[in-house]
This record gives C-alpha cells, structure tokens and sequence, in this order.
C-alpha cells in the first residue's frame, strides 16, 4: 500500500508564491499527471514531495507517516528527471547498483535485483554498456530502472520524455503506463503535454500559478473542464465573449438559446461539436480547409474577425470563402470563472 496525502501545502521563494494551499490524495496504485504551463507550479510540488524542496507550509504523508521535513534519501520516493541524471563515469550496471550498495545490500541481491529491473523495462543484457551508447529513450529507461531498483512506494516523473522527439515520446509513455499497471505503483507524473496528461492518468490535475483549477480523470477534464483556463488549456476549443440577452447567447454571426439568466458569458465549443452548414449570410465565412485525410479542420471567420474551427468528416465538401451558419452541438458557459450551464457533453 502507497497513500500520499498533501494537504494545505504552499511554498514561497522569496516574494513570490510558487504553490498554495494545494491539496491532493493520491491513491495505492494511482497515475496522477501534474498539467500545467510553465510557472504552474507543478515541478516545485514534485520536488517537494521528492523531498528537494522544503514546504514552506502544510502537510505531506506517505502511508500516514509525515515526511514534510524528511530529506530525500529518506523518503520512501523515487525521482526521474528530465535530463537523465546518470552519472557518464559508470555503466548501466553501476548506475543502478550504486543506490543499493549504500543500502549495504548483499552483491548477490545487488545482482539480481539490478538484472530483473533491466529486464522489466526492456534493457536486459544491457549492464556493462557504457551511458554514452545508449540512445536518448535508452538512457530514460535506465534513468526509470535506477529510481524502480530502489522499490520506492512513490514513483516520480518530472517531464521525462521532454527531450525525446515525438514518436520515441509516444512509444516510452505506453510503455511507462504499461509498467506503471503491472507493478502497481503510485506514481505523480509531471507534463505540459496535454496529449501526454490524457493518454497516461487515472486522474488529472490541472495547475494554473500555483493552485489547482481541476482534479478529474481525464475524461472529465476533456468534457466537462470546470473553468475557462482548463476549457482553452486542455485540447482545442473555441472560446467566444458575448452576452446573454432573453434567454439567447449572443456574438456577431452567432446566436444560440440557451436557459441562463442575462448578462455577459463565455461560450466554449471544441471543433468536433461545432457543425457547420453552408448559408447565404455571410456572416461567418470559411478562411481555411485543412485536410487530414480522416477528417477535415474547417478555420471560420466571424463578422467580428474572431477565428473559429470544426472539424469535418471531409475536406472535399468545404472550401474557402464559403458562408457557413454555425450550430454547436454540445458546448459550455462560464461566468465569474464557473462553468453555468452546459449542453449537449
């Protein structure tokens, strides 16, 4: 069993507040993603919890026990970096059994236990190499099995795969969820990535300058975002000021009814729920077709010059310059910062 509970944690550098008052419980076996843009936060609650950084307040236990004020080695944690960290000296085989042989490990179980972690991120037979002939995705496998060789209860992951280019990025996630599952270890995973957040968690936490605007699985977080931050930050949507007049959103080249009360909104649409069909107005018109071949993603002007995009089975049937009338097929309202009405999800 693995439980880590944050509660109230803020940390401060200098004048600035880098988290605050930030609560979370991560449950035995669970991959949360830490999302969020540069500054959010996310990298220094990591680092917290890893133990190389000090909270300047609040609680962080593992299992019950608090280790606020534990240094890392102590901690029953293990961090992956972005850059490796492996040390250029030692082979495969020492970077892994250096962690151990300070535990004061027999050499046998150093063997053994270095070998099985080799294997179980697909690396076995690899001990003796030198880190400067392994391949950027090898050299991240290594760094994973030197933190997974120490059997931490917590794994943590802080944007591991930034470096590497798209397609190694991808396969190396399967393959860390993969892992993650079979040995069902509690694991917080760091990424501006949105793609990345989605393909890999049970459950999404979403940062915005240092406090947490969602906690939700990922298809929550898709559907349903609870803000206008997480709508705009999270895959592609279309986010449109207007207001609300007799029951009837309004923006030029748009009106759409709606049961809310009168008064300025945002209107947040994502391109697959925004249909689109040919008119005589000119209200709003085609600037772009963009063909992917499995679908099509429509760029719209409106009267106001606001750009709009849908998506469409078939680039073939739409062509720039066309007037099109627009119906949102499911969409949401924010007022105040809070979601008010939605349709349609």
């Amino acid at each position: 069993m693995a439980v880590l509970d944050i509660k109230d944690v803020t940390k401060i550098f200098g004048g600035t507040v880098a988290v605050e008052r930030f609560n979370l419980t991560v449950a035995d076996g669970e991959l949360v993603c830490l999302l969020g843009p540069s500054g959010s936060g996310k990298s220094t609650l990591l680092r917290m919890i890893g133990g190389f950084e000090t909270a300047t307040s609040g609680v962080i236990a593992i299992d019950g026990e608090d280790v606020t004020r534990v240094p890392p080695e102590r901690r029953p944690t293990g961090m992956v970096f972005q850059s490796h960290a492996l040390w250029t000296h030692m082979n495969v085989f020492k970077n892994l059994a250096f962690g151990l042989k300070l535990r004061r490990l027999p050499p046998a179980e150093i063997k053994d236990r270095v070998e099985a972690v080799l294997e179980q991120v697909g690396l076995a037979g690899y001990g003796q190499r030198q880190t400067h002939q392994l391949s950027g995705g090898q050299q991240q496998r290594v760094a994973l099995a030197r933190s997974l060789v120490l059997e931490p209860k917590i794994l943590l992951l802080d944007e591991p795969f930034a470096s590497l280019d798209q397609h190694l990025r991808e396969r190396l996630r399967e393959e860390v969820r993969d892992l993650q599952q079979r040995l069902k270890i509690t694991t917080l995973f760091v990424t501006h990535g949105q793609d990345e957040a989605l393909a890999l968690a049970d459950r999404i936490v979403v940062l915005r300058a240092g406090r947490s605007e969602q906690i939700d699985p990922p298809d929550v977080v898709y559907r349903a975002p609870a803000t206008p931050f997480v709508a705009g930050f999270i895959g592609t949507m279309n986010l449109i000021d207007g207001v609300v007049e007799g029951g009837v959103f309004r923006h030029p080249g748009l009106d759409l009814a709606m049961p809310v009360a009168d008064g300025p909104a945002t209107l947040a649409v994502r391109p697959e729920a925004l249909g689109i069909a040919a008119a005589t107005s000119a209200a709003a018109v085609i600037h772009r077709v963009t063909d992917y071949g499995t679908h099509a993603i429509v760029d719209i002007d409106l009267a106001d010059g606001l750009r709009l995009k849908a998506m469409a089975p078939d680039a073939r049937a739409w062509a720039a310059g066309t007037a099109v009338a627009l119906s949102p097929q499911a969409f949401a309202v924010y007022r105040d910062n809070v979601a008010i009405h939605r349709a349609g999800a």
